[in-house]
């Protein structure tokens, strides 16, 4: 039995979960992502929270209020139908608040150009870009969720097919604890939630940029 903590990435994992037609024809992420350091969200609003199921958990220490969450939210959508002015694009804008988060969703019909800026990594960097929009507007760190045209049901299936390998690699294999790459706090939450359905433990294990998920035996 290997005792060594087995580190998944994702491009070790294949899957179809339609991502691969996003990337057609779409930006290149680079252009935006590469301009754009996306930091991982500060200690003060986050911490790992322990659960009853023994998994700990990424999630807010105490949200905005309501009135502040809807504030955000009419900022970022501001910014973004701006951008999509600009970039000559069409989408319908929704806007939510819950988890002491503000969601803001941008989606349209399956004819629609937005495809052009569905890619994860590109949808990423425009997150990373709304956030510092409403922080410019209101003052106040912005933990904003930014989804474009399903981009993050595409990223959390990406995310179960991870801790699927994991989950493998530990009943399987014989791997003691597994590790994920590093992560922003919201995934981390995300993968923490599909390891405790699945009857795993998980840790946030790391540092910053460096901040990683960890998946052992409950």
């Amino acid at each position: 039995m290997n005792n060594d903590v087995t580190e998944i990435n994702a491009a070790d994992i294949e899957v179809e979960t339609g991502s691969a037609a996003l990337r057609d024809d779409s930006l290149d992420a680079g252009i935006l992502a590469e301009h754009v350091y996306v930091p991982d969200e500060p200690d003060a609003p986050v911490q790992d929270a322990p659960v009853q199921d023994g998994s700990v958990q990424d999630g807010p220490v105490q949200g905005l209020g309501s009135q502040a969450l809807e504030d955000e939210g009419d900022i970022a959508a501001d910014y973004i139908e701006e951008l999509l002015d600009i970039c000559d694009l069409d989408g319908d804008i929704d806007i939510d608040a819950r988890g002491g988060r503000a969601y803001v969703s941008v989606n349209s019909s399956e004819d629609s150009n937005l495809r052009l800026l569905s890619q994860p990594d590109t949808v990423q960097a425009l997150q990373e870009l709304t956030r510092l929009a409403v922080q410019t507007k209101t003052g106040g760190f912005s933990r904003l969720i930014l989804d474009v045209g399903g981009s993050r049901q595409i990223r959390e299936a990406e995310l179960a097919s991870l801790v699927t390998a994991a989950v493998d690699r530990i009943e399987v294999g014989g791997e003691v604890s597994v590790a994920l790459e590093p992560m922003s706090s919201y995934e981390r939450k995300v993968v923490h939630d599909i390891v405790a359905e699945r009857g795993f433990v998980s840790n946030s294990e790391g540092e910053g940029r460096d901040r990683h998920t960890v998946i052992t035996k409950a």
